[in-house]
């Protein structure tokens, strides 16, 4: 019976555990569903015909028709759905009329690069955004708080295609101070293998500093614009965390204890805010690799906002929905972490 009675706590504990993972995966399965679903969708109500895309507006009726059979667009849209759903599970998208190739392997080719900018980004959002949130919380009302909130402003007003062709036309045509647009000059290009597809991780693997230096100085615009507009949101969002937690009563307690300003700030206050910092953090990594289409095509980044806006030019709709398929999935996918990070983090959540 004792024995009965100690096991009960961690069966009960167990399957309480078993329960969250299985509400979590159900949610996850639906979220990625309804994603699937409304991608296809998209592709369906698109005043474009993919057949036409495929075998030419000048084909004959009989390809047209064979093309058509083929693509199963004579079958009833739920089951056009299923067949859709089985390929992207299988990793199938199709092929690109644009590219030839499977869509595939072009977003294995595209979407580094987009992961390279926007890691860089909002890592210079974060070393500059957290720091000027904190200061401009603790001097609330000076003119450092005027200066970060002013800043975050014109971060988030100013339009950064207008924002990139200023700084491509001062940096690069007047001063010369950084490469043209692209990710790479084309005699680099070829030189390192493609190991992860961010090119100076691979370059600094190979050794090959001069195919890295060369990457560097191509993506310090384009990572500067997005770094704009992370360090914008990030600060101002640190701020009001900040103030919200200088204002709770330990912090008071902390100072009457005689702490230092630097240990309530940093050790106290900033601790708390941390966790929100998680999903903000998160929220701003997904939302410069799905928002950075006007960048990409600003300094001619090879990236995969790019190839989709290209496709859809094209009237090339398995990449469109490829694309928008993959940068949906990893934004899904960063939320998640940041959902599972905050509950490492915050031992209320767990």
């Amino acid at each position: 019976m004792t024995l009965v009675n100690q096991g009960t706590p961690f069966v009960t504990s167990l399957i309480r555990v078993l329960s969250k993972i299985f509400s979590m995966l159900i949610m996850v399965a639906m979220t990625f569903l309804g994603l699937f679903i409304v991608t296809f969708v998209i592709g369906r109500v698109m005043p474009t015909d993919p057949v036409i895309a495929i075998v030419g507006d000048r084909a004959s009726d009989e390809i047209y028709q064979e093309m058509f059979l083929k693509l199963g667009l004579d079958k009833p849209l739920w089951e056009q759905f299923i067949i859709f759903l089985g390929n992207i599970l299988q990793g199938d998208f199709g092929y690109s009329v644009m590219t030839s190739q499977p869509v595939i392997e072009d977003i294995k080719r595209f979407f580094p690069a987009t992961l390279e900018l926007a890691l860089v980004a909002t890592i210079g959002g974060v070393i500059l955004g957290i720091p000027s949130g904190v200061l401009a919380a603790v001097n609330q009302g000076k003119l450092i708080d005027h200066s970060v909130r002013i800043l975050g402003l014109i971060g988030n007003s100013i339009p950064i295609f207008w924002l990139g062709m200023v700084a491509l036309l001062v940096f690069y045509a007047k001063l010369d101070w950084v490469p043209g647009p692209g990710r790479i000059d084309f005699y680099y290009d070829g030189i390192v293998e493609q190991v992860t597809g961010i090119i100076m991780l691979d370059a600094a693997l190979a050794g090959e500093w001069d195919v890295f230096n060369n990457a560097l100085g191509h993506i310090i615009l384009p990572a500067i614009m997005l770094t704009i507009y992370s360090l914008a949101y990030i600060s101002r969002m640190t701020r009001s965390f900040m103030l919200d937690q200088l204002n709770q009563e330990y912090v008071l307690t902390a100072r009457v204890k005689g702490l230092s300003e630097l240990g309530v700030v940093w050790g106290h206050a900033f601790r708390n805010v941390l966790v929100q910092l998680i999903t903000v953090i998160g929220l701003t990594f997904a939302s410069l690799l799905e928002g950075a289409v006007l960048t990409e095509t600003i300094f001619a980044w090879p990236g995969i906002g790019q190839y989709i806006t290209n496709s859809l030019f094209n009237a090339d709709m398995n990449a469109v929905i490829g694309g928008t398929l993959v940068v949906g999935i990893s934004f899904v996918g960063i939320n998640l972490i940041s959902d599972l990070l905050y509950r490492l983090v915050d031992p209320r959540a767990k």
